[in-house]
């Protein structure tokens, strides 16, 4: 089934206790697409770049079968960058430089040929940005998923509650869901954001895993416990590019389905922790996902046994 996936292309500079880089390849579209196309070889990406961007990651999407007709190159302009830098716990970052740059008038422009896609992953831009995709679509799809952030609570709610309207899944981390919905408990949380519009809700939790909301139910999912995690950056858009990937590639929307899907998602974001941006998921093959997959098997499945007092 086709994909579509809109969100940013950009460079990042990020620091670690583990070492740090000059600039590289991030933005959440290139996870996104990235890891959704292990899974199926139907994505179509918008954005935007400068001109400085390397022509060489978007021949890789191309050779991952990302089709990038949708991606705009301005000429003569500078691709959106952003630098950051982690604490020691590796769930805390300080951000040093945004350079908004190409996406401070992002205008996603959707070509005929990505039009009644069944899939719709919006990576996290601005909540107008997102509304413009979905009312650009002339059928809407199967199913819109979308990620956001603190930030746009902070400058943009009304906005921000519109788009919540109008999709069916909603991706966020422990922290958003709190600030989103007032509230600390997390299923007290699930249940507003569910009433703002989405069906669906998942609550990332880092390193703690990931929880699945629909309705009254609920789903967990483990992170896999690695030995050294280098770089959290892009780990979030990471899941949600093995999340939307696997729906799309099974074609099945049902609650049931989607926990497989969170593994799925769970197991590339785990690769992508490994190393420093997208350099650990470009060279993975189906024997080492099927491997991860079933190491996430084994810690989520167990017997009980009664045992006699």
């Amino acid at each position: 089934m086709s994909l579509l996936v809109v969100g940013s292309v950009a460079f990042d500079a990020i620091e670690t206790p583990f070492g740090k880089t000059d600039k590289i390849v991030g933005g959440a579209a290139s996870y996104i697409s990235l890891c959704a196309s292990y899974f199926t070889k139907n994505v179509n990406l918008v954005g935007v770049v400068g001109d400085d961007f390397p022509h060489e990651f978007i021949s890789h999407l191309n050779n991952h079968g990302v089709d990038t007709e949708g991606l705009q190159i301005k000429k003569g302009e500078k691709s959106f960058f952003w630098s950051g830098k982690y604490h020691t716990d590796m769930n805390s970052r300080d951000t040093l430089i945004t350079e908004l740059n190409v996406l401070g008038d992002f205008d996603p422009i959707i070509p005929d040929s990505y039009q009644n896609c069944q899939y719709l992953m919006l990576g996290n831009l601005t909540p107008k940005v997102q509304q413009t995709v979905i009312e650009r679509l002339t059928t809407r799809p199967k199913l819109i998923v979308m990620d956001t952030m603190n930030f746009w609570m902070e400058i943009a709610m009304d906005d921000l509650k519109k788009t919540l309207s109008m999709v069916d899944v909603l991706t966020i981390n422990d922290e958003e869901a709190r600030q989103l919905s007032g509230e600390y408990s997390l299923v007290k949380a699930a249940v507003k954001i569910q009433e703002m519009g989405p069906k669906y809700l998942i609550i990332k939790k880092g390193e703690n895993g990931a929880l699945l909301f629909h309705g009254k139910e609920v789903f967990f999912a483990p992170a896999l416990p690695l030995e050294e995690v280098f770089d959290p950056t892009g780990a979030g858009d990471t899941f949600a590019g093995g999340f939307i990937g696997y729906l799309a590639k099974t074609d099945d929307i049902s609650f049931e389905n989607m926990k497989n899907a969170v593994i799925y998602g769970s197991a590339m974001a785990s690769f992508c922790v490994e190393k420093f941006g997208t350099e650990r998921l470009v060279d993975l093959n189906e024997n080492v996902l099927s491997q991860r997959i079933e190491v996430f098997k084994k810690l989520v499945h167990f017997n009980l046994t009664e045992t006699n007092s």
